[in-house]
């Protein structure tokens, strides 16, 4: 009986996962200021572009693409310092460390709260912005789609620039200048798609290659991003 009670507590258990993203997800909720600020910096660079360009819908359709797919980089780049910031300092990161759910699975609870929070919404307010640069129904649903599979593919990513960062003085500048070569495939595939498709070029090799992307990340990130955050504890 004592063996089968220890095997229980010591094996990870989907309640782990699901306790772990609830309870990021409500500290994200309590921290309304942090998790809209991505947002609001996405709404205001792709909305400024068309301010200082101009009305010219040859001009917006060529670029707007580019423009709301680097808008949504940089915000992502924004909100990744609190991926483990807040369990960072109260402590509780270094007892995740060492409980015995691996670690690699709690980080994929926390990356999942980050795409809840930041890159869903990102994606849902895209088709509004898509509007101001003339894009046509067909481009826009292509850039959503691409920005919905490439965006996760930044959270991974970030993910590992965020735990190799933490604690650090200036963090923040330091994990730009870590990610950032790192995300440029995703961004010149993602709107790299866009083009293709308004120059009438197939587009399945883009999104073949974005998939991908998301693919390996998303085995690789969390084994990636574990090995950070007990380097950054050490």
């Amino acid at each position: 009986m004592t063996h089968t009670i220890k095997n229980q507590q010591n094996s990870p258990t989907p309640n782990m996962l699901v306790a772990t993203f609830k309870r990021d997800l409500h500290t994200s909720w309590r921290q309304k200021g942090d998790m809209l600020t991505p947002l609001f910096f996405f709404l205001v660079v792709a909305s400024l572009f068309p301010l200082a360009i101009g009305p010219e819908p040859a001009i917006l359709k060529k670029i707007g693409a580019g423009i709301v797919w680097v808008a949504a980089l940089l915000a992502t780049i924004l909100s990744l310092p609190r991926l483990f910031t807040t369990d960072y300092q109260d402590g509780s990161l270094e007892q995740i460390i060492l409980a015995p759910t691996p670690l690699w699975l709690v980080v994929h609870a926390k990356v999942a709260v980050h795409i809840f929070t930041t890159a869903l919404p990102l994606v849902l307010i895209t088709p509004f912005l898509g509007l101001q640069f003339a894009l046509e129904q067909e481009s826009l649903k292509i850039l959503v789609l691409s920005l919905a599979i490439g965006l996760p593919t930044l959270s991974y990513l970030g993910a590992i620039g965020a735990a190799l960062t933490l604690g650090i003085r200036g963090g923040g500048v330091l994990l730009a200048v870590l990610i950032l070569p790192l995300y440029i495939p995703v961004l010149v595939f993602g709107s790299g798609a866009v083009d293709a498709f308004t120059a009438g070029l197939g587009i399945s090799a883009h999104f073949s290659i974005l998939a991908a992307l998301f693919l390996i990340t998303t085995f690789f990130g969390p084994f990636a991003v574990s090995a950070a955050l007990k380097i950054s504890m050490e």
